[in-house]
């Protein structure tokens, strides 16, 4: 009787998806990632693709474009985002900072401790705030719709000893984006930044270039950046990894409340999906790491407390030097304390 029951619901499924397709949509959402399909970004995607078509009963459909099919970079793709070329975009903080440098406040040192606070900050007012801003600063053309992430941590990780404080990090040549932010960063910590593009890192390993960079582990391992003699990493977790997900405004507006409700649930779907994915990859690359002979080091409470405390000027360069800096790190404050007083109450609660 289940076996008939599960059949009768499987034809089902594959009735209502033939009828779905077989009727034009009402609305077309043309979304592009410039990554490929092993990254947390497509996951997310799929997951919104499936939930808003399915929600909408076939009355959206998602168009998905990987890679670099309508725009390389985020200063270009943004800009087909506000023109309505792109409806969805999914770009890293550095790639928006162009536009919007006030949303390398996702790139500050130590200021989530954990997934649980990133999360809970990622899902409440600090991302209104920072819409606004956006739509504001684009002329009401760009949106920001949900921060999920893509990647984990940035932690350090170098090719010549274990870090395990600030000082080990003296005179070694850290690879950095060309932004100021992660300079300053490397720079306050003791080491020399030296911004290399991504495709040319592996190289600049192997011939000393640079000693160290600040990546997440699925990156490193996707890289085969072992092969290059990076065999150390600290996770010191200095920074969540945000994806920010953007929408063409008037494209959103243009929709009827029931049809936007569906697409505002399907960037919760999608953010739910980021959040999990890098956990689940990240543990078969640590274990990778490991099983290839690299050091993986976690720091004490009081070392990360050394690292956050040398890093501190990064905090004052950031609001002095970033247009309405002090405006989002404000905003970022205010969101991590409520966190870490919701998150710690939850904790407690559930100790008892």
């Amino acid at each position: 009787m289940l076996k008939s029951a599960l059949k009768s619901l499987t034809v089902a499924a594959m009735l209502a998806g033939s009828t779905m397709s077989a009727v034009a949509a009402d609305y077309t959402l043309r979304a592009t990632a410039n990554s490929n399909e092993n990254d947390e970004d497509y996951d997310g995607l799929i997951v919104f693709k499936n939930y808003v078509e399915a929600a909408s009963n076939g009355a959206i459909e998602v168009e998905l474009f990987i890679g670099t099919q309508l725009c390389s970079n985020g200063a270009e793709c943004l800009q087909g985002v506000s023109g309505g070329a792109i409806d969805i975009y999914i770009s890293t903080s550095g790639g928006a900072s162009g536009i919007f440098p006030y949303v390398q406040v996702l790139d500050l040192p130590y200021m989530m401790a954990d997934d649980r606070i990133a999360e809970h900050v990622l899902s409440g007012d600090f991302v209104r705030t920072m819409r606004a801003m956006a739509l504001e600063d684009s002329q009401n053309t760009i949106r920001l719709m949900t921060i999920g992430n893509t990647g984990g941590w940035r932690n350090f990780a170098n090719t010549e000893r274990r870090i395990a404080s600030p000082s080990d990090m003296e005179g070694l040549k850290i690879r950095t984006v060309v932004a100021d932010l992660p300079q300053v960063l490397v720079k306050a910590l003791g080491a020399s930044p030296t911004p290399i593009p991504w495709p040319e890192l592996f190289t600049s390993f192997q011939t000393g270039v640079v000693e160290g960079s600040k990546n997440g582990i699925t990156d490193i391992m996707g890289m085969k950046f072992p092969d290059a003699g990076l065999q150390y990493v600290t996770l010191d977790g200095h920074a969540y990894m945000g994806a920010l997900w953007w929408m063409n405004n008037e494209k959103f507006l243009s929709m009827p409340e029931d049809m936007r409700r569906v697409v505002v649930d399907g960037f919760y779907a999608l953010q739910q999906a980021t959040f999990a994915s890098p956990k689940r990859k990240s543990i078969q690359a640590y274990e990778d790491f490991v099983s290839g002979g690299g050091d993986l080091y976690v720091p004490t409470p009081e070392e990360k407390a050394a690292f956050r405390e040398a890093a501190a000027p990064v905090f004052d360069w950031f609001k002095a030097n970033v247009g309405r800096g002090g405006e989002i790190f404000g905003a970022l404050e205010e969101a991590v304390a409520a966190a870490e007083a919701d998150v710690n109450g939850a904790r407690d609660a559930d100790l008892n």
